[in-house]
């Protein structure tokens, strides 16, 4: 029974909760709740006030922290190596046990070498360096020999990441693993994530991949913890039943869930029966908890300056750095609510993209110009500098006392920071004190309190919690002005913008209109275009053949029974099960039978484009 207080102020009480071989689980917290301090505990990093941390002897266990600290001094493979001296010291007695076989040949040798090679498999170390290789390259890290003095906040986040993933442990806590990748790596982790048979528990505020990868969350709220079997919907429905059946007076929090659901309900929806059924399916739990929440939460939409005809013109940009190309050419006209996207790679150049339209950095070539009534308010990752003396009231009473809304009303500095989930303790509290999500939390408040009439947000959703998240969603749905943002958040990106700028490299920006769904299925449509035109160059096939219009039938046969299946097993692990391994034996079927969804719904997309 875990407890840890900070002071005067406890974290957590008497917290009671296990985890499972092969379980995928996610632990839901806000803010300065102690999520953090709690995975620290559990790797050992910190001692409980009370209670103890029980694992099996024999079971590995691999962290990354939110923010990992790495040996300056030392290089990149260095780091690699010393941070899997279990594997180090077993592949050398391998080779050890190898040389002495081959040299002596005698019963002390077979056995030694037997027994060097059953810790070998059980490490998995015979694929050892192409594990690495893969894993290395998958993070963009290339250059070993690079000192780690070298790498920025990102790239280290990645190594670190990396690290852990190539040693292969049986126990995987993960503390926001998606900050700092771009979506093309959050897509490989989550892939690689899914089939792993290692244990996973993590704090991720990605609810894509919260969704696409657990099977099960913890939930911490005001010190006690609660279980839920599913992924982040199930929760969503198993915390408003709990609100309920409790009879929960804090409004608030019971309009988190219904705005969640409803956006989950009303999300765009990809045009295959797989993503229809599922949002059904979804919808159809919802009813189970309809009438939750009925009171309106604080309407919080801040007066903006007017917008003038003109607000940003960028004709025939070119910028570059040495061979690096970043635009060539480009041009486009804000019109005003536009509301983009940037998509692209790490280094692709959306951060230098953004320093060009705020006039930052210069462009090669060609003009940018900007409406003079356009405000700018700039969120940047690196955020703003807070005195770390001054109160978390004072420093946003500093930009503004009172904020007047579009209606004319006029709220006051403190309403603000209620809406943005800054109890009236935590708003008289010294920035010192704040963690890495209430710091992030703030500066965002101090951009937003500027009036602005432009809004551009590079990675707003670091480190914040789901409720933060979708406050500043609610704050960002409501803006009427220009919006862009970056990041690698896809569920944030889907809810907010239109369309997105694509880098694709070499200069090459493409727009894209459609949420971030559509535009994965372009991709796969293109590349199967690709794929055709190069194996069949000289064919062109306008209609289906007898054998595949059959095909086509069946397989949307099989793909709606396949979804009954799945809605089937769904409900079986809705009905409170407390067998684990039929919960799990329910689980891998449930994952089957979305990988025979996935397959057969591409083979679908190919014969409908025929």
């Amino acid at each position: 029974m875990l407890s840890k207080s900070f002071g005067e102020t406890p974290l957590f009480e008497n917290l009671t909760f296990g985890m499972s071989k092969g379980t995928k689980t996610a632990l839901i917290a806000k803010n300065g709740s102690g999520k953090s301090t709690l995975l620290e505990i559990l790797v050992g990093n910190q001692p409980p006030d009370k209670g103890k941390v029980v694992i099996r002897n024999g079971i590995t266990v691999g962290f990354l922290p939110q923010n990992p600290v790495l040996p300056e001094e030392k290089t990149i493979d260095e780091f690699i190596a010393s941070g899997n001296i279990r594997l180090s010291n077993i592949l050398k007695s391998y080779e050890t046990a190898l040389l002495n076989q081959s040299e002596f040949n005698t019963p002390e040798s077979h056995m030694e070498f037997e027994k060097a090679s059953e810790k070998m498999t059980e490490a998995g170390g015979w694929d050892y360096e192409n594990r690495m290789k893969q894993i290395l390259s998958e993070f963009h890290i290339e250059d070993l020999s690079q000192h780690v003095s070298s790498l920025s906040g990102g790239e280290r986040k990645r190594l670190a990441l990396a690290e852990v993933l190539i040693d292969q442990p049986d126990f995987l806590i993960l503390d926001e693993p998606t900050n700092h990748l771009d979506i093309a790596v959050i897509e490989w982790l989550e892939k690689y994530l899914i089939q792993t048979n290692m244990t996973l528990l993590m704090v991720t505020h990605d609810r894509y991949f919260l969704d696409r990868v657990c099977d099960h969350i913890l939930e911490l709220d005001n010190g006690s913890m609660y279980s839920h079997q599913g992924n982040f919907a199930k929760f969503l429905i198993n915390k408003a039943a709990r609100e309920k059946s409790n009879e929960v007076s804090n409004q608030k929090s019971r309009q988190f869930l219904k705005k969640e659901i409803d956006w989950i309900r009303r999300a765009p929806k990809a045009r295959t029966s797989k993503s229809k059924s599922r949002i059904d399916a979804f919808y159809n739990e919802k009813k189970k908890i309809s009438g939750v929440v009925s009171q309106q939460d604080l309407q919080l939409d801040i007066k903006m300056s007017r917008l003038g005809g003109v607000i940003l013109e960028l004709k025939d940009v070119f910028k570059s750095f040495g061979q690096n190309k970043i635009l060539d050419n480009f041009s486009y006209t804000f019109k005003k609510g536009d509301r983009i996207g940037l998509l692209g790679k790490n280094g692709a150049g959306k951060s230098t993209f953004l320093d060009l339209i705020t006039a930052s950095v210069a462009a090669d070539a060609g003009e940018i110009k900007k409406g003079e009534t356009v405000r700018f308010g700039y969120y940047k990752q690196d955020g703003i500098k807070l005195a770390e003396d001054k109160r978390v009231i004072d420093v946003l009473k500093s930009s503004a006392e009172v904020i007047k809304m579009s209606d004319g009303r006029e709220i006051s500095a403190s309403q603000l920071l209620e809406f943005f989930l800054f109890s009236t303790d935590l708003q008289y509290n010294y920035v010192s004190k704040l963690s890495g999500g209430e710091r992030r939390r703030l500066t965002l408040l101090m951009v937003l309190i500027q009036n602005p009439n432009f809004l551009i947000m590079d990675e707003p959703t670091n480190d914040l919690d789901l409720h933060t998240l979708l406050k500043l969603e609610e704050f960002l749905e409501s803006f009427s002005g220009c919006l862009i943002i970056v990041s690698h958040d896809r569920f944030f990106l889907d809810k907010l913008v239109e369309h997105y700028f694509i880098f694709e490299g070499n200069g090459i920006l493409r727009d894209f209109y459609g949420n971030y769904q559509e535009y994965k299925e372009s991709l796969k449509r293109t590349s199967k275009e690709k794929k055709k035109s190069v194996e069949k160059p000289n064919r062109t096939k306008t209609k289906r053949s007898f054998k595949e219009n059959k095909e086509y039938d069946e397989l949307e046969l099989s793909i709606n029974k396949l979804e009954k299946a799945k809605i089937e097993l769904e409900n079986q692990l809705s009905q409170g099960l407390t067998d684990y391994k039929e919960i799990e034996e329910i689980g891998i079927r449930i994952q089957e039978v979305n990988g025979h969804i996935d397959d057969q719904t591409l083979r679908w997309m190919e014969l409908d484009e025929i």
